[in-house]
């Protein structure tokens, strides 16, 4: 077992964490690193692991084997200093629906120590609460519980947030909040922000790092930058005769082939970034585009891409 001391350069750590239940290996020896400030994307099919893997980032079940370490401390159910700084949301928060918005929050308030008797009214001004304070919370729509489940995370000014499916319920105005609230966290006050979602788009325009865990297994972490490098790109065409067009750009030295809706795809990395270059060949050619387009693969499709990639090597 590594020792403590050689994370304290990481917000959140996981060593070699692993979690089995009977036979079933939730969680297979993942090592992730996320720095401070940090933005971390942590991508999953449904029971691939995420959750199990939040779960024990935040004690809440034990380690078959392995470690958590947040803020260079081990994860530990029963260190109460390390949970004074962290933030989490893993379930909505269904207990106790006959209290009040703001009777909720001002449990959380008193368990947490905070002094601040405005910092309830502060919290729910940020998730867009005010008008439901004295609204039940049994009353409330799934996506207002979602926030009021992440006012509850953001009541102390953690230091670290763990999310799992904070967007869950939340219709796309409110996904567009949370998803300024997480980024002005994370660049403006360095908050470090781990999060699970299967809303892989809404990801995609946040995390700072991306992490694919499939059947337990950490298959790629990789940076935004990167990301954008590996997502497939490909160049559609169309005309007003796609064999004639495809004919000449073959003889042009580019190799299009016509896809199941009658475009011309040209993957073709001299193209992508110059598309006029095609343009000019058909114009000059007499087959000018009526359509010319770069499609760039989205993060669902590069997702699902990397899962069977992983899969048919095995």
């Amino acid at each position: 077992m590594q020792t403590e001391e050689k994370w304290m350069n990481e917000v959140i750590k996981t060593d070699r964490l692993s979690k089995d239940f009977g036979d079933l290996h939730a969680v297979n020896s993942i090592s992730l690193c996320v720095g401070k400030g940090e933005i971390y994307g942590f991508l999953g099919l449904s029971g691939a692991g995420k959750t199990t893997t939040i779960r024990m980032l935040l004690g809440m079940i034990k380690p078959t084997s392995g470690a958590a370490y947040l803020n260079g401390k081990l994860v530990n159910a029963g260190e109460t200093e390390l949970w004074k700084n962290v933030g989490y949301l893993v379930e909505l928060p269904y207990s106790y629906p006959d209290l009040t918005v703001k009777e909720k929050l001002e449990i959380i308030r008193r368990l947490r120590g905070i002094d601040d008797t405005n910092a309830i009214s502060a919290v729910m001004g940020k998730l867009q609460l005010n008008k439901y304070a004295d609204r039940k919370a049994g009353k409330l729509s799934q996506g207002n519980r979602q926030r009021l489940g992440i006012a509850k995370a953001l009541i102390h000014s953690p230091e670290i947030l763990i999310l799992d499916e904070p967007s869950n319920g939340l219709d796309p105005a409110g996904i567009v909040e949370i998803r300024e609230l997480l980024l002005d966290l994370a660049l403006n006050k360095g908050v470090t922000v781990f999060i699970s979602s299967h809303i892989l788009s809404e990801v995609s325009k946040i995390a700072s790092r991306i992490g694919i865990i499939h059947e337990g297994v950490l298959i790629q972490e990789i940076n935004a930058d990167r990301l954008e490098q590996l997502r497939l790109k490909k160049l559609v065409v169309n005309t007003v005769d796609n064999e004639k067009a495809k004919t000449i750009l073959f003889a042009g030295g580019y190799d299009a082939v016509l896809s199941p809706d009658r475009n011309l795809i040209i993957t073709d990395e001299r193209v992508i970034g110059q598309p006029e270059k095609i343009a000019e060949i058909l114009v000059y050619s007499g087959c000018p585009p009526v359509l010319l387009m770069v499609e760039e693969e989205d993060l669902e499709s590069y997702f699902l891409r990397s899962i069977r990639e992983k899969v048919s090597v095995k």
